[in-house]
């Protein structure tokens, strides 16, 4: 089946079994978030969902693609796998040397088809603009308020178009958008992001920037918004592979920007840099905590368009995993195969855990031929793009499989040793990262689980102590009100501990209590967490450690005895008072107790199948306060 919009879309997930149709009024304030979140976090993404009444004249679909199946069903492909497969195809043939001219003359089909891939512009309108609102009221539209400490409803899936004023090189990013008024919103590009270069290019020239967004239509658009493309690099391309036809663009009618004319709506406008900034969110956001209020431009309305029969599509992002996860997913497949033939030819295969919220962690194998070639690489994946952002990069021998637990298990335990495997680097983080001492830069760390080169093997590393472990005093350790031995449960030698950070608390003396323990040196590495946090729960500790970590500052090597090595990692929230943090700690997520209340007593008369339980209930116990910042 052909993809031409959202509502073509909808019809092939309910062939596919991959939709609920929720028939019965559901607030955009609220309710629709927590209804998605339930279903969001069922085994496999769940289902995607169509509120036909929103108290608008639009239904709403959301989880879209918060599947492996729904990903594959809207790019056409019986899997995400099978793009990585056809893009290292096409980079072998494009990259392989070319011996003759029959080699060369071999070549010209693909390069036919890359460019026919190519958007294209059409003079007429487009199916986009058969509504034309010359009087814009955002208001018409069912736009989100997500979660009960955001600054207020946001657009969540927009496409936003803009155009470098010096090359006239388009831009498609995405980039939430805060509604204001009923014609102006905020435009939420962090510095890193193109739209941000743009504006700042605009600003100099003393010109008005012209905006417009495009929703809904092809839902590659979507994901060519969210994709890490080369700088300048048109990700309508990108889209045309995707779809294997080129993306038809229209050209918009109170700007002169460029949009698919398939799009479900369209909003024209524009930013002006000599305007002053608007303090926009805070908002909830996919790291699991609120991104909090800062200052970013104004986007004013000039025009609304959109189909007949048009769907708004939204997403909600928070704890993982959500719909980010499984778009994050297609990432991983599709830009795998270029950094590893461009960059990193000793790459074997790379994964974005769910639980690292796509930042904080990544995995790696690599085919290594030298020491120090692990660093090497962590090095060049730093280089890459927003792999710039990663803050923990771990890299293991090329046949571990990296997908399995029990490998990456056995692959800690024989090669990691404090004293090599630990490589502490600094960079930029991403705008989002709540944990780093300074805004947007801090620290990054790289764990290095290769098997070691005897150049790579310093000689202060100590064998393993065989002293019996001590659990007993453990619990004589008056702020540890947890802990659990993985050792005996995974055959990892890892301690987890659960901290209450009291008045007073020190973490120098909790570490001079952990060294003074019999049989502490058994252990390569302590984590501890706060008071509350389930220590059985593996899913939602590695996403604690990934957003409360700055690896410079919450890592620490101790000496033990028999002068043996053990790493402490300190995996709480900071505060000022404790952890001497100057910046504002966000609290994580959750829903507020009277939307949970109200949507299970109408889970059954809505017709969500069986009752699921509220995500946001596990989490009560780590927030602090009622609003976007931890009290």
């Amino acid at each position: 089946m052909s993809i031409k919009d959202l509502n073509t879309f909808i019809d092939l997930l309910e062939k596919h079994g991959e939709l609920i149709r929720v028939k019965s009024f559901v607030s955009p304030d609220l309710e629709i978030t927590e209804i998605t979140d339930r279903i969001s976090k069922q085994k496999d993404g769940g289902k995607a969902i169509l509120f036909e009444n929103t108290g608008t004249g639009f239904p709403l679909l959301i989880n879209a693609l918060g599947s492996e199946k729904r990903v594959s069903l809207a790019f056409g492909r019986n899997s995400v796998f099978d793009l990585e497969k056809e893009i290292e195809g096409l980079f072998v043939d494009l990259m392989r040397p070319k011996d003759n001219l029959w080699d060369k003359l071999k070549l010209l089909p693909k390069l036919k088809d890359v460019a026919q891939w190519m958007p294209k512009k059409v003079k007429r309108k487009g199916v986009c603009q058969e509504i034309i609102i010359e009087n814009p009221d955002l208001n018409t539209l069912p736009i989100l308020k997500c979660w009960p400490a955001d600054g207020g409803k946001f657009v969540t899936l927009p496409g936003v178009h803009t155009v470098d004023p010096e090359t006239n090189t388009p831009n498609l990013g995405m980039y939430r958008m805060q509604i204001f008024e009923k014609n102006m919103t905020g435009m939420h590009w962090h510095k890193h992001k193109t739209g941000a270069n743009h504006f700042e290019k605009y600003k100099k020239l003393g010109m008005k920037m012209p905006v417009s967004v495009a929703l809904g239509g092809d839902l590659v658009y979507t994901y060519a918004a969210t994709a890490p493309m080369p700088e300048n690099f048109d990700e309508y391309l990108l889209a045309g592979f995707l779809r294997k036809k080129p993306v038809k663009l229209v050209k918009c009618l109170s700007n002169d920007l460029y949009v698919p004319e398939d799009s479900d709506f369209v909003i024209e406008g524009f930013v002006d840099p000599a305007e002053e900034l608007i303090w926009e969110g805070p908002f909830g956001d996919h790291t699991g905590f609120y991104s909090l209020a800062d200052w970013y431009p104004k986007f004013h309305v000039t025009c609304i368009t959109h189909k007949k029969n048009a769907v708004y599509p939204a997403t909600i992002v928070g704890i993982p995993p959500m719909e980010d996860a499984y778009i994050g997913l297609a990432t991983e497949r599709i830009f795998l195969t270029p950094i590893r033939m461009s960059m990193v030819p000793e790459l074997k295969n790379m994964i974005l855990p769910v639980a690292g919220v796509a930042h904080n962690f990544t995995v790696a194998n690599i085919e290594k031929s030298y020491p120090g070639q692990a660093v090497k690489v962590m090095n060049s994946l730093w280089g890459a793009g927003q792999m710039m952002f990663n803050k923990v990069l771990v890299v293991v021998d090329a046949e571990v499989d990296i997908d399995n637990t029990t490998e990456l298990i056995k692959s800690f335990t024989e090669n990691f040793n404090p004293v090599y495997s630990l490589h502490f680097s600094k960079g930029p983080l991403d705008v989002l990262d709540h944990s780093s001492s300074k805004f947007a830069f801090g620290s990054k760390l790289g764990i290095d689980l290769t098997k070691p080169f005897p150049e790579e093997i310093n000689s202060e590393a100590i064998k393993d102590s065989e002293v019996i472990f001590d659990e007993k005093s453990l619990s004589e350790i008056p702020e540890l009100t947890g802990f659990l031995n993985l050792s005996e449960t995974l055959n990892l030698p890892i301690i987890l501990l659960n901290v209450e950070k009291k008045s007073g608390f020190e973490k120098a003396e909790l570490e001079k209590q952990l060294q003074n323990v019999s049989g502490i040196s058994n252990f390569k590495i302590i984590l501890f967490f706060n008071d509350g946090a389930d220590l059985n729960d593996s899913f939602t500790l590695i996403w604690l450690l990934g957003g409360n970590l700055e690896p410079s500052r919450d890592i620490s090597v101790l000496k033990v005895e028999n002068d043996a090595q053990i790493v402490l990692v300190d995996a709480t929230f900071k505060t000022g008072e404790h952890d001497n943090f100057k910046r504002d700690w966000p609290n994580i997520v959750t829903m507020e107790e009277k939307t949970i209340t109200d949507i299970n007593k109408k889970w059954t008369e809505l017709g969500l199948g069986d009752f699921i339980e509220s995500p946001s209930l596990k989490f009560k116990s780590l927030v602090k306060g009622e609003g976007a910042v931890r009290e």
